[in-house]
């Protein structure tokens, strides 16, 4: 097993033992909303797919881009900025939500909440230089089953090993 692997182990059983020691820090945040982006690509023919990956900026461990409610923005254009500002990508995202997963969000070290991840997907056209977050993450394009072996949370496994894009009706290209 690799070091960082122990160490997400060790991180995610150390939460688990936290919280069975003081399960009232569970609930002190209440339960929140996160929207997320499964940002992927064809390769070669469209029977083949890449998802993206970033690093999260502190614990370093792969994760997809996602983050809190935007004042004036719908959830997928939320989706669809945070791929922006935290990867650079520029594409088309589908208006109706694709899925969601539940994870353990630490607000500090005595409060956890229970965060509820809606997913839109995004067809990446492309990546650009220019980003909020450029140099403090790391980006991999990986086959939907190597996305889900990286990735901590199990729901989110799930949805990444099953992941089948879906043609949009309506599509929004986003340039934020």
């Amino acid at each position: 097993m690799k070091n960082d692997d122990k160490r997400q182990k060790n991180k995610a059983a150390g939460l688990l033992h936290q919280l069975a020691l003081v399960p009232e820090t569970l609930f002190k945040g209440g339960f929140m909303q996160q929207y997320g982006a499964v940002c992927f690509r064809y390769v070669g023919n469209e029977e083949n797919i890449e998802i993206l990956l970033i690093t999260s900026r502190q614990s370093r461990r792969w994760v997809i881009p996602k983050g809190w409610p935007i004042k004036k923005k719908t959830p997928f254009e939320t989706a669809a900025i945070e791929a922006f500002e935290e990867a650079g990508v520029e594409g088309t995202v589908r208006k109706k939500p694709i899925g969601r997963y539940t994870y353990l969000k630490e607000l500090s070290a005595d409060v956890v909440s229970p965060c509820m991840v809606e997913l839109f997907q995004i067809e990446v056209k492309g990546l650009t230089d220019d980003f909020k977050e450029r140099g403090e993450r790391a980006l991999a394009w990986v086959s939907p089953d190597e996305a889900a072996r990286r990735v901590r949370e199990l729901e989110l496994k799930s949805l990444l090993v099953s992941f089948r894009p879906h043609r949009p009706r309506a599509e929004i290209r986003n340039r934020w």
